[in-house]
């Protein structure tokens, strides 16, 4: 069975009232398991989301520091001697989106 796209679960979530869930999740190609799920995750989701955001200011604030230290190893190694328990893998997937709003214009 192919994965099904993130966007169409999410598609399901405006309307439930206006349109039927069962008809949302019928056009949207989406399984009810899913769209249970979905619902049933959320306030993961948001707590994640904000531990993500904590440590989005975290990165900003060792990129701000006079060294200017860059890289996932040489963050994660300034925050674990800070105390902070964080794992490369989630430095690495918490940048790129930091980066992609700092990003300037080419001149």
């Amino acid at each position: 069975m192919p994965a099904i796209p993130r966007s169409s679960v999410r598609c399901t979530d405006p309307h439930p009232r206006r349109y039927g869930v069962k008809r949302l999740r019928t056009i949207a190609g989406v399984a009810r398991s899913s769209s249970h799920h979905r619902r049933r995750t959320a306030a993961d989701r948001a707590a994640r989301q904000a531990a993500d955001a904590r440590l989005d200011a975290r990165i900003r604030a060792v990129h701000r520091e006079p060294d200017g230290t860059r890289g996932v190893p040489r963050i994660t190694a300034e925050l674990r001697e800070a105390g902070e328990h964080v794992n490369h893998k989630r430095i690495a997937r918490v940048m790129p989106v930091r980066s992609r709003r700092d990003r300037r214009p080419a001149s």
